[in-house]
């Protein structure tokens, strides 16, 4: 509390003592207020070439881009302003608006289950700001500080980062495109691990396939399906006890027979480790952790103890060479299994049982010295969970030295694309999560991170079979694909949801792996130089506003993947091409839950045979390639081929082709430019698509190495193709079997009861409230300032109201129907009113409005109606308690306390380490309560009035705050937040 109170007003200006220095290359300029004590974040992580430390002194040639720095209350703030026009885009894995002006955002890696648009902190850290000027050069902006982080872009082409103690900031540009500012950007970080081919193919996981049996007919069901699929992932359900490095031995008794099954059919084996080690003598790991002391300690020297899966855990200290050389040796034990690859989960780190979720801050790391030494929690938190993936990524290295290792973890920073690949977390099976689920990939890529994807489907809750479907035809485009779904879900593997959906995930897979030799390209690319995978369609055009908050298409090289995001019919839906040539294509499996393909002018892309794996690929099958010609007549496009697996490339053990088209007269000539590599060119024939525009497309055969020619049609002919192909394409649209509509909808009044959130937006508010379970309010979102005050699952926590606390047990909901919708009443309130029936003539009703007078207010009244009380129905006690109950999310645990001040007058400051606490009689709240969240500089206001209340109750939970009133022997409770 002390440390809390210790807030200066003075403001301390230290942009006179600025350095300004140019790293790696032209145009990238390290600003440092700090003077000699830098703080680095890890050069040798973050900055793998350590040249940040020692470059010469230089002014910034661009004094525009310069920024400024003061000292406030204990932190460094950063401020830059830009030209007026300019947009934002980065700041990592973050949920919302591609664009992020308006947006504010905190470093600090957070288990975010279930996190809406408006969730400020999520898995991964990235201090990083991509800005795109108007005239569409580009300059990127990166706080050099691993401490939590806030990135203020509310205001309009304003950057204000502020973060505890002097850290540097480091600009990128502007340079001439953001292509150019990503490539910049990974000089400095280090680019993208080379993924084995096999990893880009479809990855199938739940939470938790149960045993080896289970794991066998899912992979059998693929093949028998003609499914494609490369990769089968065991969750947590595969360990004794949920040990790591253990195996269930009745569930999981002979994995090296499984894998070895596995392989015979195609797959490979990704099995899940995490940070959280079981304190148990006698368990292997922690009685040999113990012996080479590596786990984090308390202040006192002890070792930390945090409940995870297994129960009371130790949790190893990767911020030590030691224990990252403890923690590979046993990673290369465990290979031995058979294991292919690796999924690090729970490393932010996540802890049970804990407000903020993660351990304390004032843990002690014992670092090595170059990482900053010994330092508490808070220092190193944001790169616990990259650590963690380097040691298994070296493990896996020690363990085959010519395999590529592939490693996915959940948590991370910027830097950690070296050694990991990333998925989006614990998403939800809804269209919001769908839509969001493209910005999030973009805006990783856009961050230094390019391998990476969503849980297609959506993790938590049951997906619709249009909803999976859509899903999997626009994640079957991203970097990383993979389908994953919780426990006591419903089955999410793609032929779980009828026909109809298996056939949409069927072709949506096999476009995906006709297109491998593409992907595997981008990769190669961005492993080698730099270049981004997946982009915004933006990219395209970066001088182009109208393309700047496009989200519903993006960029894989010059493949324009344009996507349906919301429950109306995809590929009908309008989207935005870019200014140029933009032709379609596709493989004859067009479909409206599929996305829309085109291919930029002047660009060639590679295309292999749709296979069912990677591994049944040879160097000699036949090579497509689809070509699109500019306004010059001209294409150009490359392909790599390698093993598809170890370093050989490295060595020159590699076909790097570069193929180039022209168009004289009416003769198009293909040919090879120039080529890399030590490998001779496979004997194969080429088959070449010339597109022309509607889907038509001129074809010639030949072999590859030799020149190939294709004569164009005449304008006549080139116009009856292309209405032919728009012909065959409409009747293809109309023959495809559409997956059925099944999806729950509210509607306006009397609506019955469903599990579908019915919206509420108004003024300032946006709300969802789920009729079927106690009419639950699962999301408050404030939309002036983009802040989820309350963000829930539909199972659990919310805001609601119990009844009749002496008849019921905790968890127990009562059913609401909506019985009025009142979205835009002239004059009146916005409002939504449910009624529960509670038994004995009793009907529980809540109406929650939004005045038209008054935006910033949200109404809730909640009373118990006495419709049909009849002697001996023994209801009326029902009438004895109302308990409102709001479980509000914070955003920020560490940072968020109640105050109010009591009817007795004595002023009350709650903070999450104080527990569950009660205020009755002159204790209560005078009328109101306040909950704040520092971070963010805002509060909650809950109103109510004192004499329907006769005792408030505080309760913190696990990233939550229960803010409780119950009232006693009255018919209604208001509430107003």
């Amino acid at each position: 509390m002390a440390e809390r109170d210790q807030m200066s007003a003075t403001t301390e200006s230290t942009s006179g003592n600025m350095i300004f220095e140019p790293i790696l290359e032209e145009g990238v300029f390290r600003f440092d207020c700090s003077g000699d004590d830098r703080n680095m974040a890890f050069p040798s992580l973050s900055f793998p070439d350590s040249k940040v430390r020692d470059t010469p002194l230089m002014i910034h040639k661009e004094p525009h881009f310069i920024p400024t720095f003061e000292h406030l209350h204990g932190q460094q703030v950063v401020t830059m302003k830009l030209p007026i026009g300019t947009s934002f885009y980065g700041t990592g894995e973050v949920s919302g608006q591609l664009e992020r002006t308006g947006k504010r955002i905190f470093t600090w890696n957070t288990d975010a289950w279930g996190y809406g648009p408006g969730t400020t902190s999520l898995y991964q850290s990235h201090p990083w700001v991509l800005a795109v000027l108007p005239n569409g050069e580009a300059l990127g902006v990166l706080a050099d500080t691993t401490r939590r982080c806030e990135i203020d872009l509310c205001e309009e082409s304003k950057i204000k980062i502020v973060a505890p103690a002097s850290y540097p900031i480091i600009t990128f540009g502007p340079l001439p495109s953001p292509t150019a500012v990503l490539v910049s950007l990974s000089h400095a970080i280090g680019t993208v691990f080379m993924p084995p081919k096999w990893s880009l193919g479809y990855h199938q996981c739940r939470w938790s396939y149960e045993s080896e049996e289970r794991v066998l007919e899912i992979a059998e069901t693929f093949r028998k399906k003609g499914i494609p699929c490369d990769v089968i992932w065991m969750d947590i359900d595969y360990m004794d006890g949920f040990r790591c490095f253990t195996f269930d031995k009745d569930r999981f008794s002979n994995p090296k027979a499984l894998v070895n099954e596995l392989h015979l059919n195609g797959f490979k084996a990704i099995w899940m480790l995490d940070p959280g080690i079981k304190h148990e003598e006698g368990y292997f790991v922690y009685d040999s952790g113990s012996k080479e002391d590596v786990w984090i300690q308390k202040v006192d020297g002890k070792p930390f103890v945090g409940d995870v899966w297994p129960g009371p855990c130790v949790f190893p200290d990767f911020t030590q060479q030691k224990t990252r050389s403890w923690w590979a040796k046993l990673v290369k034990d465990f290979i031995s299994n058979g294991v292919d690859g690796i999924w690090n989960d729970m490393n932010e780190p996540a802890v049970f049982k804990s407000v903020t979720k993660t351990m304390p801050e004032s843990n002690i790391h014992r670092g090595d010295a170059e990482f900053g030494g010994l330092q508490n929690h808070s220092h190193y938190h944001n790169v616990y969970g990259m650590l963690m993936a380097r040691s298994t990524y070296e493990g896996m290295k020690l363990a085959a030295k010519e395999k590529r290792p592939f490693v996915l973890t959940r948590a991370g920073f910027i830097g950690s694309q070296r050694y990991a690949a990333t998925w989006t977390g614990d998403n939800l099976s809804n269209w919001e999560h769908l839509h969001m689920s493209l910005s999030m990939v973009l805006q990783l890529g856009l961050s230094g991170q390019p391998l990476s994807g969503p849980d297609i489907g959506g993790f938590a809750g049951n997906a619709t079979p249009t909803l999976f479907g859509r899903w999997m035809g626009m994640g079957a485009m991203f970097p990383f694909c993979r389908g994953h779904s919780e426990q006591s879900t419903s089955d999410h593997e793609p032929w779980s949801f009828g026909e109809e959906c298996e056939e949409v995930c069927r072709l949506a897979l096999l476009r995906r792996y006709r297109l491998i030799p593409h992907i595997y390209t981008l990769f190669y690319m961005a492993h080698t130089k730099g270049t981004p995978v997946a982009t915004p369609t933006f990219f395209a055009d970066p001088k182009d506003p109208s393309l700047r908050r496009s989200e519903n298409s993006f960029l894989l090289g010059p493949l324009l993947v344009c996507a349906s995001t919301v429950p109306v019919r995809g590929s009908e839906l309008p989207h935005v091409l870019p200014k140029g040539i933009w032709l379609r294509f596709d493989f004859e499996d067009s479909h409206l839950d599929l996305p829309t393909l085109y291919l930029q002018g002047g660009f060639i892309i590679p295309v292999g045979p749709p296979f069912q794996h990677v591994g049944e690929a040879n160097p000699t099958d036949d090579l497509s390639l689809i070509l699109a010609l500019d306004e010059n007549g001209k294409a150009e496009g490359v392909i790599f081929e390698d093993d598809g697996d170890g370093y050989g490339f490295n060595r020159g053990e590699y076909l790097l082709t570069y193929y180039v088209a022209e168009l004289h007269g009416s003769l198009i000539t293909l040919k090879i430019s120039k080529t890399e590599g030590s490998w001779s060119r496979p004997k194969r024939k080429l088959h070449v698509h010339l597109l022309l525009g509607g889907g038509a497309k001129l074809d010639a055969w030949g072999n590859d190495g030799e020149v190939i020619q294709l004569t164009l049609p005449s304008k006549l002919e080139v116009s009856n193709l292309i209405s032919a192909c728009e012909e065959q394409y409409k009747i293809r649209i109309e023959n495809a079997k559409q997956i059925p509509e099944l999806e729950e909808v509210s509607g306006q009044k009397g609506v019955e009861l469903s599990k579908t959130p019915v919206e509420l937006k108004s003024g300032d508010w946006l709300l969802k409230v789920v009729p079927l379970i106690g009419g639950r309010m699962i999301s408050m979102t404030h939309l002036p300032t983009g802040t989820q005050w309350l963000h829930s699952r539909v199972e659990v926590d919310g805001y609601e109201e119990y009844s009749g606390v002496e008849y019921r047990s905790a968890g127990c909901t009562e059913e609401y129907t909506v019985v009025e919708h009142n979205l835009e009443p002239e004059g009146e309130d916005e409002s939504l009113k449910l009624e529960g029936d509670i038994g004995g003539g009793l009907v529980l009703q809540r109406q929650i409005s939004v005045p038209k007078n008054y935006p910033r207010l949200l109404h809730i009244d909640s009373g118990i109606i006495a419709r049909n009380v009849g002697a001996g129905s023994g209801g009326f006690s029902r009438l004895v308690c109302l308990r409102a109950h709001p479980s509000f999310t914070l955003l920020h645990p560490t940072e968020v306390y109640v105050t109010f001040e009591s009817i007795d007058g004595s002023k009350h400051e709650i903070w999450p380490d104080s527990g569950e606490q009660s205020f009755e009689g002159d204790l209560r709240p005078n009328g109101e309560w306040m909950l704040v969240d520092k971070c963010l500089k805002l509060g909650l206001v809950n109103r109510f009035k004192i004499d329907e209340v006769y005792k408030c109750l505080i309760h913190w939970g696990t990233g939550t705050v229960n803010l409780e009133l119950w009232s006693e022997q009255r018919p209604v409770s208001k509430n107003h937040l």
